[in-house]
């Protein structure tokens, strides 16, 4: 299965990191490139040239970067103290060039991903495929029955030198502008590689669309860009999964996933999340929703020490439509600070936002959700339901549901559950024939099934999987 690292592979997969970094140096014999520890103005400026970039895109790093250096470190959230930005390779090439064949990627690659079932996946029911390793693309290839509909599915470097005007008005504009916070600076000076995805005007694309993000290389930085546009009246599911073994030093990812969705058009974007404990996933996510449009969120998070993620929507349309959905597993050493926004600018627009998570071993999952309504924003509908599941004295379950309200002609509904599996349902699960640990797996699962059946079946019975195995099966 291809979104999902599964812990089962995880003592393979570290032992193949061993053979791609030794010491903090580059592979030997294989090609892949690191660039210096520490971010500086010719590290941004060699990234662009090595990508051939126009003048305006290097513009555009250097008057981040610039606000990045004088920017202090966020003091909302979990603390990052941990994250040593000073020691960090912020540019990894595996110096392999982009390929539409799994034969012609690096072997040791090209193992990595077979082992994470991604051309399995696209064999059997993906429209396209794009896999990045470290802070390249290694393969990327559409369904010629998509192209020849106009559909435009690329590794975001090569959309630059394709598609510059249509990159250009979209990125990192007014959608994840890059002065927003420390981090959304230091990605616009340093992102490399991601996903370009534009869907025509009335062009429905009726299989899912995936790329798969994985950091192989310990204390580095991966900071993908996603930018998705679906013109009026199109449809689009896209599906993104993410990984990386477990090291001794931390890691960083900062990618950024700007959503654009037009005039009567509807956006699926699902992502599942699984790094090691040792990343700091900070993560930037918003969808601009114009009228009549669409957008659904689809998040899962089982991995990362530190993770802070809050899928946004700005519904600036009237009549826009938002939904988040979210499972979060927070384990033994992890914060999971994680939740959902909404910004209601334009009348009768809807949104709701709906998130449950586990916490088990002394992990820690904190909530956060808003709903926003501008005062022209009349006859909104929002409501925002936040459920937690400890599973034990030792862990931590936190909500903080906000609600920003301009305007009176509105209904808004927020509520927070924190809760335990009780000893009744054990007990009558136990009398049933099964152990205290199935008892436990079956019930965290019911729990979980309201985010799980929005997958499609393949990766619903995936990541039942994946829960099982955090569950200690």
């Amino acid at each position: 299965m291809s979104i999902f690292c599964k812990r089962a592979n995880l003592k393979v997969l570290t032992e193949t990191s061993k053979n791609i970094v030794n010491k903090g140096l580059p592979r030997s014999g294989a090609g892949l490139s690191a660039v210096g520890a520490g971010l500086t103005e010719e590290l941004v400026r060699h990234i662009s040239a090595v990508k051939n970039e126009p003048a305006w895109m290097l513009e555009k790093r250097l008057a981040a970067f610039e606000l990045y250096q004088k920017t202090p470190m966020p003091r909302f959230g979990p603390s990052l103290a941990g994250l040593d930005l000073e020691n960090m390779i912020y540019f990894v090439d595996p110096d392999a060039p982009e390929t539409d064949k799994w034969a012609e990627v690096p072997k040791d690659i090209a193992d990595t991903f077979e082992k994470l079932g991604i051309p399995k996946a696209e064999r059997e029911y993906l429209g396209g495929v794009g896999a990045q390793y470290d802070s390249g693309v290694v393969y990327h290839r559409l369904k010629q029955s998509l192209a020849d509909k106009g559909v435009i599915f690329e590794n975001m470097d090569v959309a630059l030198e394709k598609y510059p005007d249509l990159v250009q008005k979209y990125f990192m504009t007014d959608c994840v502008p890059a002065k927003e916070h420390k981090f959304t600076m230091l990605h616009g000076a340093a992102w490399s590689g991601g996903t370009f995805i534009y869907v025509p005007k009335g062009v429905k694309v009726d299989l899912p669309l995936q790329a798969y993000f994985r950091m192989n290389r310990e204390r580095s930085g991966q900071f993908e860009h996603t930018l998705i546009i679906a013109d009026e009246g199109s449809e689009i599911e896209y599906i993104e999964g993410c990984s990386a073994p477990k090291y001794n030093f931390s890691s960083l990812h900062a990618g950024c996933v700007e959503l654009f969705v037009h005039e009567g058009a509807k956006m699926k974007y699902v992502s599942i999340e699984n790094w090691s404990l040792n990343t700091y996933n900070l993560n930037t996510k918003r969808a601009m929703v114009d009228r009549d449009g669409e957008i659904k969120w689809v998040n899962g998070n089982m991995g990362s020490g530190v993770t802070m993620l809050y899928p946004s929507s700005v519904l600036r349309g009237e009549g826009a439509r938002a939904a988040n959905i979210g499972l979060v597993i927070a384990g033994k050493g992890q914060i999971q600070d994680t939740g959902g926004k909404t910004h209601h600018l334009a009348p009768n627009t809807t949104s709701t936002i709906y998130s449950k998570s586990i916490s088990k071993d002394g992990g820690v999952a904190n909530y956060r959700g808003l709903i926003k309504v501008a005062p022209e924003a009349v006859n909104t509908r929002s409501s925002l339901v936040c459920d937690s599941l400890l599973l034990d004295g030792a862990s931590q379950a936190n909500t903080f549901p906000a609600v920003e309200n301009a305007n009176d002609q509105v209904e808004i509904s927020h509520e927070a559950r924190i809760g335990r599996i009780g000893e009744d349902e054990i007990f009558y699960l136990k009398s049933r024939g099964l152990s205290e640990g199935d008892a436990i797996r079956l019930a965290v699962n019911g729990f979980a099934s309201p985010i799980v059946k929005e997958l499609p079946l393949e990766y619903a019975l995936e990541l039942n999987k994946l829960i099982n195995l955090e569950m200690g099966e």
